[in-house]
């Protein structure tokens, strides 16, 4: 049990923005980019990469560019690119696998409650889903597989996904880094001296939408069960 709770304070640790961040600066300096470019491209392109902390990540990255740690400019180009890259990656997923990945319930990759919900986004949105997933964790990671799988058109992606890299990744980065003065404006801190602190209230932002997402899921299956149970009665 001692080892079990050791190994899950150890993952919280690994998923946090700001270990991540000051771990890849302290052991590759400069090359911090190319690590966030790999988280990046990960979570956007790799079917495996679901759990990690898009969001917070490019928020904190923010911060630490506003701290002076990192560059802006290098920041929202690189990872605007892997962005770019990772959906493409995603979507060539789908169109060469097609429809082979939902037939496959015990894929260890890809997860079906995953491919259904980001399924279901794509038949509510469309082709404006690749735009509107970036911004929902779990989702943004298949949403792009499930457009390949629809064979939507490349070019139509191509657009979508160009566009939806932009918004997502330069709103949050920039978001974490006017976030600094703000928020050493309105408390008269020290930003650089209570960034853990920022971090939690960025994290917890960050999860919004999945709490939200289920709190609507569990919602609807109590209105479902209760139509059943209606109809049952009639």
């Amino acid at each position: 049990m001692e080892s079990l709770t050791e190994f899950l304070y150890a993952i919280k640790d690994y998923l946090n923005p700001k270990f991540i961040i000051d771990t890849m600066l302290e052991k590759f300096g400069v090359f911090v980019y190319f690590g966030l470019f790999f988280i990046i491209f990960a979570e956007t392109g790799l079917a495996v990469g679901f759990f990690l902390p898009g969001d917070s990540l490019l928020v904190v990255a923010g911060l630490f560019a506003y701290a002076g740690k990192m560059n802006l400019f290098v920041l929202l180009i690189s990872l605007f690119i892997a962005g770019i890259l990772g959906d493409l990656v995603g979507y060539l997923t789908g169109r060469r696998m097609g429809k082979t990945i939902f037939s496959r319930p015990k894929s260890r990759i890809f997860n079906p409650s995953h491919l259904v919900k980001a399924q279901k986004f794509y038949e509510k949105y469309g082709g404006k889903t690749i735009i509107l997933a970036r911004f929902v964790p779990i989702v943004r990671t298949f949403a792009p597989i499930v457009a390949g799988a629809a064979e939507m058109p490349y070019r139509t992606f191509a657009f979508y996904n160009i566009f939806g890299s932009f918004l997502w990744i330069f709103s949050m980065i920039l978001a974490g880094y006017f976030l600094g003065p703000l928020v050493e404006g309105a408390f008269g801190i020290k930003l650089e001296e209570h960034i853990d602190k920022v971090v939690i209230v960025v994290v917890l932002l960050s999860i919004l939408p999945m709490i939200f997402e289920y709190l609507k899921a569990r919602r609807e299956r109590k209105m479902l069960a209760t139509e059943v149970i209606s109809e049952k009665e009639m």
